[in-house]
């Protein structure tokens, strides 16, 4: 293959599938690791594609973020996966934030207990706990239609009166050198002060979002439980483990 006809794949397959890991464009260019290495530098110096740990990714604007629909349908078996670990991870009695997001919101039908409280800034999660008769505290606040979150002064102020056994937020970057980080700085700092005010600190994510900085940071790797599937690396999961305790779940 002519290195202008595998720069156009390696591109075509990043925009299709947002981010691709090296062993990937090994396999479908039939070229060595070191010669994908070197593609993607070029790429990335044209403005093609972005590197990241162990690949390559689309280039985003740091505040562009996808509505809830359009994550929906993305990484179901993954997401379905990780929540019902998370889920598995609540007792009897827990106090607990769930954070807006369409991998939390794969934790409701696993829940093991509905004697529990949860506080939660997600409309569409909210109404499923009541139908479960979970007790349930919704944020009030702005509405932020695309992710179906409460933001703003109002869901701050409330949130502040709480303190949880355990927190499980979405996040839609997590990298090595800069942390969490999502597009919006209010939901960045309903995710800080969830973190904050939990004893047990979860983040879930699908193995898509590592390598990726969004715009607003949320906090740092030390102290978080990071469950993700098992799309990383070990490359990259020695590289995240040293940072924060990291659990893969198989998808």
């Amino acid at each position: 293959m002519l290195t202008p006809e595998r720069h156009q794949l390696i591109v075509a397959l990043v925009k299709e599938k947002d981010i691709v890991r090296i062993h990937e464009l090994v396999e479908a260019t039939g070229a060595s690791e070191s010669t994908i290495r070197r593609d993607l530098s070029e790429l990335e110096e044209q403005r093609l594609v972005k590197r990241v740990h162990g690949g390559a990714s689309v280039l985003q604007s740091k505040i562009e973020e996808p509505t809830i629909l359009e994550k929906s349908v993305k990484h179901e078996r993954e997401k379905l996966a990780i929540a019902k670990y998370a889920s598995s991870l609540i007792k009897p009695h827990d106090s607990i934030f769930i954070d807006a997001g369409t991998t939390t919101y794969q934790m409701l039908p696993y829940l093991p207990y509905d004697n529990i409280m949860v506080v939660t800034n997600g409309v569409d999660i909210a109404l499923q706990l009541i139908k479960r008769n979970i007790r349930t505290i919704l944020l009030g606040g702005e509405l932020k239609a695309a992710t179906l979150s409460m933001v703003g002064r109002d869901a701050i102020t409330a949130l502040s009166q709480y303190r949880f056994d355990k927190c499980f937020l979405g996040i839609n970057g997590i990298d090595q050198h800069h942390g969490l980080t999502t597009p919006d700085p209010d939901e960045a700092y309903v995710k800080q002060l969830a973190l904050q005010f939990s004893d047990e600190r979860f983040v879930l994510t699908d193995s898509d979002k590592f390598s990726r900085v969004t715009f607003a940071k949320v906090g740092d790797l030390e102290g978080i439980t990071v469950i993700t599937d098992d799309g990383l690396s070990q490359e990259e999961q020695q590289v995240y483990g040293r940072l924060s305790t990291l659990k893969v779940v198989k998808a």
